[in-house]
């Protein structure tokens, strides 16, 4: 194989895990967070813990099947290596519903990403930097973030618009 394809390869890492048994109860319910609610979806979903949400704590996403990838960004310096929640993955999680997801941050900033943008390759709900969780001034505690490195459909206003720093919101319409 040639050098280039190995390290492309290497570059992503996808864990298995079965969200149904990691984070789901009986009956369709969420897990209850044991600790700090980081991210809460509401909207268009079928699977709730709460009566009209979805909140999640840090461990019941690293729960969630992860993806990990190395890349640079257009806020950072050099390549950063990003761990979390294929987005796509996130949304079978809860029974998405809708065709949009909007994104807010703490600040209020909000965007909308159509949910047909949400591919597998495609965009995280990253929980890590470079091996460690982000505090809320390192851009975290969650941060949507692309490869952007593996493609340039990904290198464009409206997906650096996309990735939002600090998310804690999914309202999915």
């Amino acid at each position: 194989m040639p050098n280039s394809y190995i390290a492309a390869s290497a570059s992503i890492v996808i864990s298995v895990l079965h969200f149904s048994h990691a984070a789901m109860a009986d009956g369709g319910r969420l897990l209850t967070p044991s600790s700090e609610v980081i991210l809460t979806a509401r909207g268009k979903i079928e699977h709730t813990n709460t009566d009209d949400s979805a909140q999640f704590d840090l461990e019941m996403l690293k729960a969630m099947p992860a993806m990990e990838f190395t890349t640079e960004t257009i806020w950072t310096r050099g390549k950063q290596t990003f761990r979390g929640v294929p987005f796509s993955e996130f949304l079978k999680g809860v029974g998405s519903t809708g065709t949009i997801v909007k994104i807010h941050a703490i600040n209020d900033y909000v965007v909308a990403l159509p949910i047909k943008d949400a591919v597998a390759d495609g965009p995280i709900i990253a929980y890590m930097l470079n091996g460690k969780p982000m505090s809320r001034r390192g851009r975290g505690p969650l941060w949507v973030v692309y490869p952007y490195d593996r493609s340039n459909d990904f290198q464009t206003e409206v997906t650096y618009s996309r990735s939002v720093q600090q998310m804690d919101r999914i309202v999915i319409e």
